[in-house]
């Protein structure tokens, strides 16, 4: 990465603070000049179709290539919007960098509980001219978070977050569970392995209809994203997708720094870290409001869970092993080691109410290995077995090559009279897919959609469609798995896709 490059060359800073700070102030900038946004997008519908006619093609404007949208931003004249602050304008580096912090110290007022009270950039004076200069021309602001989703995954795995099994899940891959699922305006959905908090925005964008985008989000859905919530583990990652769940939900945010399996312990931050509290409490205070026992972390009444658990490692600490069922053997001694996945499934449906339904990303081998035979009976006796996706091999490349599926389960769930009805059968039905266009080529480079001149074609949104099988990406690609599932879920009549 260039901008790693140039910072590092500092020697002594710590390379991912001074990129996210970077990052971050962008991010405001951007956020500063909503009303311009706005107005560009207005007149770009204008300009496309005027660039069309000239050319006399025949195109649709709703779905404008690259080339035409690129023709049409050079033509609109910038002298009437707000100048943009993070811009090396030919200014002395040290009034560069002060006119750089002011931003910052601005975002980081604005956007509190990321960066610590009068944080500054450590960056010389002459480094931080540099690296504005290489991030000043990159647009951050994207639907479909592509472009900050790389950036920021870039630096976490610089923080060994990829030795921990965890990666940051493909859009698409999260586009589809959240598809499926299905999530509606008052219903509670968390992340209990949030990482950058995909799942989590991406609910947002469901519940609210508003995408990622620097526009205030309608007051009345505000309320709607005060019930999604996601916790983490690694304080780097959350303060990355505190930023994000900020940005889109416009100021306030439900990601807490926790560490999911080990809950007997929450109460070491939660009443006892005096820092903790004041940048976490109140996400806390109204996750705590879903707890189904009074004063205890371990059951809670969520409507819809979406994860993807870190895969590698197994969990020693008899202390945390003794607080799930699954460390146990049929002849009742514990195991000296579990799995790091297996007990998300298992805290997983602790969190979820009778009836609440989850996607989780897991290994293959959970599917197929005999020794896992008693994981997959512990999930059956507790939930419908909805669907198993088999993602493509290159799915979460670069990083791994891992085979992984994803499972998606309702709670069971007896009572007539509830939304959630999922009454306990024997026999079921269960909906399996094998994806065969992951969006990804064998390096884990994307492989965009292309129009009939080899140009990549752009969504609405003016973004690159990754290309596929999961879903129609709003009908710019065919019907997907999820397509497919929705039909079936329709037809078996699941609570939450009944006509």
């Amino acid at each position: 990465m260039e901008l790693e490059d140039e910072v590092l060359a500092n020697a002594g800073v710590d390379v991912f603070e001074e990129v996210f700070k970077l990052i971050f102030t962008k991010l405001y900038d951007e956020f500063k000049s909503q009303e311009d946004k706005m107005f560009i997008n207005r007149l770009l519908r204008h300009k496309i179709n005027t660039v069309i006619q000239e050319t006399d093609q025949s195109y649709d404007i709703e779905n404008p290539d690259y080339e035409i949208l690129k023709k049409a931003v050079e033509e609109i004249p910038d002298d009437d919007f707000r100048a943009m602050e993070f811009r090396n304008t030919g200014q002395t580096d040290p009034e560069l960098k002060t006119k750089i912090q002011r931003l910052f110290d601005e975002a980081r007022d604005r956007w509190r509980g990321v960066f610590p009270e009068h944080s500054a950039f450590e960056l010389s004076d002459s480094h931080l001219a540099v690296c504005v200069s290489s991030l000043q021309d990159i647009k951050l602001f994207n639907s479909n978070l592509q472009v900050v989703d790389e950036a920021f995954e870039y630096l976490v795995s610089k923080s060994a977050k990829g030795e921990k099994g965890q990666y940051f899940t493909p859009r698409h891959v999260i586009d589809m569970c959240v598809k499926m699922l299905n999530p509606q305006p008052g219903e509670y959905m968390i992340d209990t392995a949030a990482g950058s908090c995909g799942f989590p925005v991406h609910t947002v964008f469901k519940l609210t209809g508003t995408l990622f985008t620097n526009a205030e989000i309608p007051a009345e859905d505000k309320e709607h994203v005060l019930k999604v919530f996601g916790i983490d583990f690694d304080e780097k990652t959350v303060r990355v997708a505190r930023t994000l769940n900020l940005i889109a939900g416009d100021g306030e945010t439900n990601v807490l720094h926790l560490n999911t399996l080990d809950y007997e312990r929450w109460d070491d931050s939660t009443e006892r870290n005096s820092r903790w509290v004041r940048t976490y409490g109140d996400g806390f205070d109204r996750l705590k409001d879903l707890r189904l026992e009074q004063d205890k972390n371990k059951l809670f009444g969520f409507d819809i869970l979406m994860a993807n658990p870190p895969f590698a490692g197994d969990i020693k600490e008899s202390r945390i092993l003794h607080q799930y069922n699954l460390t146990f053997k049929q002849n009742g001694k514990a195991h000296a080691k579990v799995g790091r996945d297996i007990l998300f499934i298992e805290r997983n449906l602790d969190f979820l109410k009778p009836g609440g339904r989850m996607a989780i990303v897991l290994p293959q081998g959970r599917f197929n290995n005999t020794s896992d035979k008693s994981v997959r009976e512990f999930i059956a006796e507790r939930a419908r077995i909805l669907a198993i996706i088999s993602l493509h091999g290159n799915t979460f490349k670069p990083h791994t090559g891992t085979k992984t599926s994803v499972l998606f389960v309702q709670k069971w769930n007896d009572d007539p009279s509830a939304d959630s009805f999922c009454p306990r059968v024997e026999n079921y039905s269960v909906f399996l897919a094998v994806s065969e266009k992951g969006g990804k080529d064998n390096s884990g480079d994307y492989l965009f959609l292309e129009n009939s001149n080899g140009q990549h074609k752009l969504d609405k949104n003016g973004h690159l469609i990754v290309d596929h099988d999961l879903h129609n990406h709003n009908e710019e690609l065919p019907d997907g798995i999820a397509e497919a599932f929705i039909e079936w879920a329709t037809r078996e009549k699941l609570s939450f896709w009944r006509e």
